[in-house]
């Protein structure tokens, strides 16, 4: 073999040899409203009524017009597919599993409940929280990804300085809007 050849086959078996580099860890997926409603339709049904819900609409030209003028922002321009706006009106928008268009994602459109729940990607899974599993218990999801207490820090990913619509000068309160624009709490069904 000539010795060149050495050169160009030793270095291709080290790298065939050497472990694979594991990719780094993206989280749990997020799997949309619509899987929610299944087992928690009255909270569904109360969310998809509110504001959250339909925060992707106030992207849309003409829609909000006063306030996003007000706001300085163009109210005659498309902002679906803007990313400065999209984290804020969209769920797990840039993660895996969450809003990517209205076509390909249409139920991540809005705030959701993994806003705010967390990606159920883990927590739903049949071995987790679903009908095959009736007896499930709060503990074990938050565990695997459930939101066990939703925080202001939820909210202030997007109330906060960075949104043209947030008051300058102001704090968001959580306390005085944890229950406004989110949904009816229902009890369940069976023990958790």
């Amino acid at each position: 073999m000539k010795s060149w050849m050495w050169l160009v086959l030793v270095p291709a078996l080290l790298l065939l040899l050497l472990p694979a580099v594991p990719s780094a860890d993206t989280g749990p997926s997020y799997v949309g409203s619509n899987n929610c409603k299944k087992c928690h339709f009255k909270e569904w049904k109360s969310w998809s009524e509110t504001k959250m819900a339909k925060s992707f609409e106030q992207l849309k030209p003409g829609v909000a017009a006063a306030a996003k003028k007000a706001a300085g922002l163009d109210p005659q321009k498309d902002y679906t597919k803007d990313a400065a706006c999209l984290p804020c009106h969209t769920t797990g928008y840039g993660k895996p599993g969450g809003f990517t268009s209205i076509a390909a994602t249409p139920d991540r459109a809005g705030i959701g409940c993994e806003t705010c729940h967390g990606p159920g990607g883990t927590y739903t899974k049949p071995e987790h929280m679903s009908l095959k599993n009736k007896e499930y218990k709060k503990a074990e999801l938050v565990k695997v990804g459930l939101v066990g207490t939703i925080t202001a820090a939820q909210c202030t990913t997007c109330h906060n300085e960075k949104s043209p619509f947030f008051k300058k000068g102001t704090k968001f309160d959580f306390e005085a809007n944890k229950t406004k624009g989110t949904h009816a709490v229902s009890p369940l069904k069976y023990k958790h």
